[in-house]
């Protein structure tokens, strides 16, 4: 290895480094960022301090670490602010608590519910159509309802 490291000289960082942007590219997540930026300031490092290949690799291993732990309190703190939506993909739990008109009954416990133009299907007691009906839970996609 030491043989093959100052052939590339500080050269090598810069390649590890736009490998890893590469790598970030076709993989998910934000991670390989971190490492590639650490390489390259490793690249800058050699190249001003000419070190040795064993302080190149312990400088890249604590710049990893650093930065990777820069980066993930940089993107936790852009993750914290509040959801402004919070039933997002889930409407129906956004209906529990409220109270609806039956559009057809319920038979056999199973009946249809129109919210916002949307039909629902609905669990509960046999009630006729017309009953008003409170949203009690969510069972999968149906909504759990009782007698208002």
């Amino acid at each position: 290895m030491e043989h093959f490291v100052p052939f590339l000289g500080y050269w090598i960082w810069w390649v590890v480094a736009g490998l890893l942007l590469i790598l970030e590219l076709t993989a998910p997540g934000i991670f390989f960022i971190w490492l590639a930026v650490a390489a390259g300031l490793t690249g800058l490092a050699d190249m001003v301090f000419d070190l040795s290949w064993q302080a190149e690799l312990l400088l890249f291993a604590g710049l990893s670490l650093v930065s990777v732990f820069a980066g993930r309190s940089f993107y936790r703190g852009r993750n914290a602010e509040p959801d402004d939506n919070p039933y997002l993909n889930r409407r129906q739990l956004g209906y529990v608590g409220r109270s609806f008109k039956l559009e057809q009954p319920i038979v056999n416990g199973r009946g249809k519910l129109t919210i916002e133009d949307t039909i629902w299907e609905v669990e509960g007691p046999d009630l006729v159509q017309g009953t008003l009906v409170k949203v009690t839970g969510v069972s999968g996609m149906h909504l759990v309802v009782a007698k208002a």
